[in-house]
């Protein structure tokens, strides 16, 4: 093999490795994005969703879709159908135990659920890619989490979302639902204490 084919060679193989560094960043940044502050698109779909400078996206009362059927079990292995809870506003947050963001915004769930569950509010989990409910259990513990959670490890139950409400890829994320089951409102990263009473004031305001 000539000098010149060697040279050619080595070149090939420095593109290769190069690409391949670049592929695994890039791939490295998607998941790292996909637990962290999130973002506002949920995929193609007209949702009707209108995002605010805040991130939380409303929809006209009357242009919101209904929710899909949610029901399996939850982590703690008991039967859970949301439609059971029609007539309340039914906030779900999508969360893992492996997602800093989640830990961060669990004490603002915990707060808010507590301080509204006599206004007819209801908070449900959707916990996702947790192999096992055990660290899930232990999250919740830790954080002192009483409201119930579907064990969704394959995201499933997101996928039965109207395209454009959710975005499989993006945790922690939040619905709310108002008293007839339909979509009100979403965001598509962590939440504050102060942002989540946003999300839900003008829900609560209906009648």
């Amino acid at each position: 093999m000539s000098a010149a084919s060697r040279a050619v060679q080595r070149t090939d193989r420095t593109r290769s490795r190069a690409a391949a560094t670049t592929g695994a960043a890039v791939a490295a940044a998607l998941l790292l994005s996909a637990c962290g502050s999130g973002g506002k698109s949920g995929g193609s779909g007209d949702t009707g969703f209108v995002t605010g400078s805040d991130g939380i996206a409303t929809v006209d009362k009357g242009s919101r879709a209904q929710a899909p059927e949610l029901s399996g079990r939850t982590i703690d292995g008991k039967q859970l159908d949301v439609a059971d809870y029609k007539g309340k506003i039914v906030v779900l947050n999508v969360w893992g135990s492996w997602c800093g963001p989640c830990r961060l915004e669990a004490k603002n769930f915990v707060k808010v659920s507590e301080d509204l569950k006599d206004q007819g509010v209801q908070f449900v989990g959707i916990n996702t890619r947790d192999t096992s409910t055990t660290p899930a259990i232990a999250f919740e513990k830790a954080h002192g989490v009483e409201y119930p959670s579907l064990y969704d490890p394959t995201g499933k139950l997101m996928l039965r979302f109207e395209k454009g409400t959710l975005n499989p890829q993006t945790i922690p994320s939040t619905l709310v639902l108002d008293r007839d089951g339909k979509v009100a409102s979403r965001s598509l990263s962590a939440l504050s204490e102060d942002n989540l009473r946003k999300m839900l004031k003008p829900i609560l305001a209906e009648k």
